[in-house]
């Protein structure tokens, strides 16, 4: 009966999973052809199907043959002993019996030690290499990057790290317990059993890292050879993961089998109810001689891969191999290399000819070794020359390189800038000169007014604030974020004179967890919560009524029709589209939704009811029939989709709306920017005539490798980053369009050859979108990062650290934080104003500035980087020293305590240096908010200018009471610097 229920269990569990199996495939497929990239996941998924198929065929293959075998050769009963005379007086005839124990005999406590110890290791090394399978098939999609790591082989020297992680999860404690008694009672089982859920492990974790082995296959040239080996980048972008890939496959598996062959062979004959196991035999010992063998021959490709890994050691004074790798470490791994390449042979040929001991190799008989069924010397060579070459390396650094490390590490130093720089893209900065003279006049500001005008009064933080308080309207409207962007709107209707604006862009998504709690109901989640609408567009140099934010763009209104978006005036209406501002992708959307039903969906409140509609745009897949809604049940697990009398034969299923997630599910192997952004444009396929309006977002892709040689990471987890793609999601239909930037960058080039029809040319990207595309902050920052030590580029000044930059640091708010890149207009040689991207730097030990980044967003100009170098001899204040002058002044402190009394804080917001024509302007916006209901209001902004202090209520008055003749200083505080 118990063995009926268990079948019968064992029938529905394998009936769920094909099940499981069928829907995930068919939404796979229905949903990847929805959006027009259907061959990118059937390639994709063939390529995981057939990786899976071979290695696990392969392993388990490996693994029930070698069980088979051992099986055959086990004790079937104990063996009598043979006695050492007769031992002496029939050698031959016992060399030759196979059914002759051939080694020394155990006890019984040896016995269970090995057993137990062998089981450990058999238990730890499942829970590991499962543990790897998961982190590979579970990506966390708020991550910037979700392709799973290269994992690391299973090894000796990491199996204390193992442990401590085993006893921080009970369960896989109480897992280790259940393997070792099923061990002790039911062998055979037990290991057919782990033969098979290993090959099942590795091959899922192989098939998890396809996006290491179709680079490989298609692999593009970087025309760049490293100095050491003299390979082509080429090789360890694209091929070293993959032999690391083989070692940590064919590592767990050959340690895997010896383990259990081992333990089949201890546990046969019942020798632990018998107290006593009778030594191995001389086919027992073959078998383990030929699995030892293979298993040396990996440890020897091991260590010649080691050789190459030298290349990102941290162990000299800089990054990648140093005086001591190359001159020790590599000797070192290479000898290693060919001697356990000698030890596999060895123990191979044992194999092969039977024989056993030389007494070359153990002349002495007594020796407590001599039992041993194999002699330990060349074990012992290889620890020796092992340990012996990671002591011979820290001596030849403490006494050799140290002593001398400028001269001994400087050719290393030296590859250690040149790589950095090219994997960074540093080395493409053109370098100018900023003398900030301080010459600065009222017509120099008037002739650069496009940069006045756009200088950022409000920054993202309490604009948000002032959002949720003025824009929200509903409690289930959210703007998770504010970006900025720049809009040209015109000038008047007569006129085809237009003007840029530096603008900050806040879409206003539903978040459904905001809905009251007792209208969470499934018909609210999945068909009528679907969208949120609309958006706010704020100028950032405009102060509205009352020290609030300005819109160009807000609110649902009535004045033109019911549901447009209200404008401020005709020229932004005409400039900016606002046609279709339903936004049914976004960065909350995680619900996924049902469409063109009976039930309409709520669109917008209007007076003191809603307004409702029904989405007419492309996305989704039909699930009208009857098959597709029981996949989509079976999919996610929710019975109401069979159920329900609201769908019609035209009902669309629209998942995967957060595009975060939709965009890592069909690319995983790009990292992507953190910062989405919204923008408003004329559709993709429209034409220019009758164009179609749609709100889309932009999100930055990159392109990344750790095994870029001698490149130093930092504290990142990459060494190699280019942004190649730029990626556009309609915000009504989904549709997700990957544009390729940087056509010279290898790997988008190796991506391209595998996904021909994933990517499209940059050219192909309409103009009304090119016209918002900005240089990415993420990938900014790290190069600035990475540029506050690489702009040295004579060794010597980089070793001795004679000119290391820093990021300043400002306060915000009440607390100090490192400045982080902004974006600004500026022009650059008389030309016309650009979006641009800033960063400043000072020295490490000082405040004063020292230098600036620019990066190009427009046109023609778009990723060039500009770095200004300042002069070192004049003071030119940086940002700590601006923020000491204001805090300290007597006037304006008082006047910011006055400000800050119970009830209000005062939000000193962040301060900006502007660049205008050969001088520079720091401007710093001051804020006041309640403590409770905070709406931000500007209140003051003040302008430092070489020997002036300004605080007025607008930008322009402070300008004024710099630079006019006869300022007017009604209320304007002017303090001079001392």
């Amino acid at each position: 009966m118990l063995n009926k229920l268990f079948k019968g269990f064992i029938f529905i569990l394998i009936l769920g999973l094909i099940a499981e199996v069928i829907s995930h495939v068919s939404i796979e497929i229905l949903w990847f052809n929805s959006i027009g990239h259907l061959s990118t996941f059937l390639k994709r998924f063939f390529w995981q199907l057939g990786l899976f198929v071979f290695t696990t065929g392969i392993s388990l293959w490996f693994l029930l043959k070698n069980l088979q075998l051992a099986h055959q050769l086990r004790w079937r009963e104990i063996p009598p002993s043979v006695s050492p005379t007769h031992r002496r007086f029939k050698k031959k005839k016992i060399r030759q019996d196979l059914n002759v124990p051939q080694s020394k005999s155990m006890a019984l406590g040896t016995l269970l030690v090995l057993v137990f110890s062998g089981g450990l290791l058999l238990s730890i090394i499942l829970i590991y290499y499962t543990q790897v399978t998961i982190d590979a098939w579970t990506p966390d999609f708020t991550l910037p990057y979700i392709a799973p790591p290269l994992p690391s082989p299973f090894k000796i020297q990491s199996f204390p790290l193992i442990i401590q992680q085993i006893t921080e999860n009970s369960w896989k404690i109480g897992i280790i317990i259940l393997c070792l008694f099923f061990l002790f009672y039911k062998v055979d089982y037990f290991l057919q059993a782990s033969a098979v859920l290993l090959s099942l492990i590795l091959g899922m974790a192989i098939a998890g890292n396809w996006t290491r082995i179709l680079p490989w296959l298609n692999q593009t040239s970087f025309q760049q050879r490293e100095p050491q080996f003299g390979h082509d980048i080429s090789f360890y972008v694209f091929r070293l993961p993959i032999w690391q890939l083989i070692d940590f496959w064919l590592g767990g598996l050959f340690f895997f089998g010896i383990l259990m062959v081992s333990l089949t062979y201890l546990l046969s004959a019942k020798s632990v109810s018998q107290g006593k196991f009778p030594g191995f035999s001389r086919s027992q010992l073959r078998h383990l001689y030929t699995l030892g063998g293979i298993l040396m021959l990996l440890l020897a490709f091991r260590h010649w891969l080691a050789r190459y890994e030298l290349l990102y050691s941290a162990r000299g004074v800089v990054y990648g191999a140093s005086y001591t790798d190359v001159h020790i470490a590599l000797p070192v791994n290479t000898l290693l290399t060919f001697l356990g390449l000698g030890i596999a042979i060895w123990l191979l040929a044992k194999a092969i000819t039977g024989e056993g001991r030389k007494k070359w190799l153990m002349p002495n008989p007594k020796s407590k070794f001599s039992q041993l069924p194999f002699s330990p010397i060349p074990i012992y060579l290889y620890i020796t020359i092992f340990v012996g070459g990671s002591i011979l390396a820290e001596l030849t650094q403490y006494l050799i390189v140290q002593p001398n490390e400028l001269a001994r590490e400087r050719p290393y130093i030296e590859r250690n800038i040149e790589f950095t720089r090219k994997a960074f893209n540093l080395d493409h900065i053109d370098i100018k000169t900023l003398e900030a003279s301080g010459t600065l006049t009222l017509q120099d500001l008037q002739k650069n007014q496009a940069i006045i005008d756009n200088i950022r009064l409000w920054d993202s933080r309490p604009l948000l604030q002032s959002n949720r308080q003025l824009q929200q309207i509903r409690l289930y409207y959210k703007f998770p974020d504010a970006d900025y962007d720049r809009y040209t709107i015109k000038v008047n209707d007569q006129s085809p004179k237009t003007t840029k604006y530096q603008v900050l862009i806040a879409a206003r998504e539903l978040e459904y967890k905001e809905v009251p709690q007792e209208a969470q109901t499934w018909v609210n989640e999945h068909l009528v919560y679907t969208h949120g609408y609309g958006f706010t567009l704020s100028p950032v140099n405009f102060v509205g009524e009352g020290g609030l934010p300005y819109y160009f763009v807000k609110d649902i209104g009535t004045v033109n029709k019911e549901g447009n978006l209200e404008t401020s005036s005709e020229q932004v209406r005409v400039s900016i589209p606002i046609r279709q501002p339903r936004i049914y992708y976004g960065e909350l959307t995680n619900t996924y939704i049902i469409t063109n039903t009976l039930i309409e969906e709520l669109d917008f409140p209007s007076g003191e009811g809603n307004a409702y509609n029904v989405y007419d745009g492309s996305g989704g897949i039909k699930i009208g029939s009857w098959l597709k809604r029981l996949i989509a049940a079976q999919y996610f697990k929710d019975p109401q989709m069979l159920v329900t009398q609201n769908f019609t034969p035209n009902t669309r299923l629209l998942l995967r709306r957060n595009i975060n997630r939709r965009i890592r599910k069909i690319a995983p192997f790009l990292r992507y920017d953190r910062d989405p952004y919204l923008v408003a444009a004329r559709g993709i396929n429209s034409s220019e005539k009758t164009p179609d309006n749609y709100l889309f977002w932009m999100v930055d892709a990159y392109t990344v490798s750790s095994k870029y040689p001698y490149s130093d990471p930092g504290e990142r987890n990459f060494n190699y980053i280019r942004n190649s793609v730029k990626i556009v999601i309609d915000a009504y239909n989904g549709d997700v369009y990957f544009y390729v930037v940087d056509d010279q960058d290898p790997i988008i080039q190796t991506w391209q050859k595998i996904f021909p029809n994933l990517f499209k040319s940059f050219a192909e990207m309409p103009s009304t979108l090119k016209s918002h595309i900005r240089y990415p902050s993420d990938l900014f920052s790290t190069q600035s990062e990475r540029l506050l030590t690489y702009h040295m580029q004579d060794p010597q000044v980089f070793y001795n650290r004679e000119d290391q930059w820093r990021i300043p640091q400002e306060i915000y708010g009440t607390e100090q934080q490192a400045v982080e890149p902004y974006y600004l207009i500026r022009s650059f040689n008389e030309q016309s104003a650009e979006f641009v991207l800033a960063h400043f730097y000072t020295p490490r030990s000082r405040n004063n500035l020292i230098a600036a980044l620019f990066a190009r967003s427009d046109d023609q100009n778009y990723g060039k980087l500009l770095l200004y170098q300042l002069p070192k001899q004049k003071l030119i204040y940086g940002s700590e020293q601006i923020e000491a002058l204001i805090n300290q002044d007597p006037v304006i402190s008082q006047q910011i305590s006055l400000w800050n009394r119970k009830g209000s804080q005062v939000i000193q917001g962040n301060l900006l240096v502007i660049p205008i024509e050969d001088s520079l302007l720091y401007v710093e916006p001051i804020y006041l908010e309640a403590e409770k209901n905070s709406l931000p209001t500007l209140t003051r902004v003040v302008v430092v200018y070489e020997n002036n202090i300004v605080m007025a209520e607008t930008l322009e008055k402070a300008l004024e009471a710099i630079f006019a003749t006869n300022p007017t200083t009604d209320e304007t505080i002017v303090r001079p610097v001392n």
